[in-house]
């Protein structure tokens, strides 16, 4: 299932491409605004949202593809976001979520139900893939992995 996600999937993302539509700006106006508090963590919201948005196609890409590197780069990021706090998990999934229908919102004819399916297959395995990364580092580090 997971070579049909990636076909399904690459095809928005052409799509996306194709159309010249850059899914950051509001993927980010709606990730401020169910988290306002959040703007202030970001030093240059240009620089993350570009960093943010793109890591977070590729890693669900990446995983309809079963790629080795994905789950070192959750593994990694979990750990870095440490040094913002106590991030709720209910952020991690909210973030995702949006990205994937933000990218729907963008890839306009070339959403369907099968596409939305893939994504959200992706979706929901990366974040089980956070939630992972979150309890190993607590378990590794315990006063310090939230």
């Amino acid at each position: 299932m997971s070579d049909a996600d990636a076909a399904l999937m690459e095809a928005s993302l052409t799509a996306v491409a194709d159309a010249g539509i850059d899914i950051r700006h509001t993927l980010f106006e709606r990730f401020f605004t169910a988290y306002p508090e959040r703007r202030a963590s970001f030093i240059s919201v240009d620089a993350a949202s570009r960093r943010m948005t793109d890591e977070t196609l590729q890693m669900m890409f990446g995983l309809a593809g079963a790629e080795e590197w994905v789950w070192p780069l959750v593994a990694e990021l979990v750990f870095t976001h440490r040094s913002y706090g106590a991030l709720p998990i209910a952020e991690y999934d909210a973030f995702i979520d949006m990205t994937v229908a933000e990218l729907g919102l963008a890839a306009g004819p070339a959403w369907s139900v099968p596409v939305a399916a893939a994504w959200q297959r992706q979706a929901d395995a990366l974040k089980a893939m956070i939630r992972k990364a979150r309890v190993e580092w607590a378990s590794a580090m315990p006063a310090g992995a939230s």
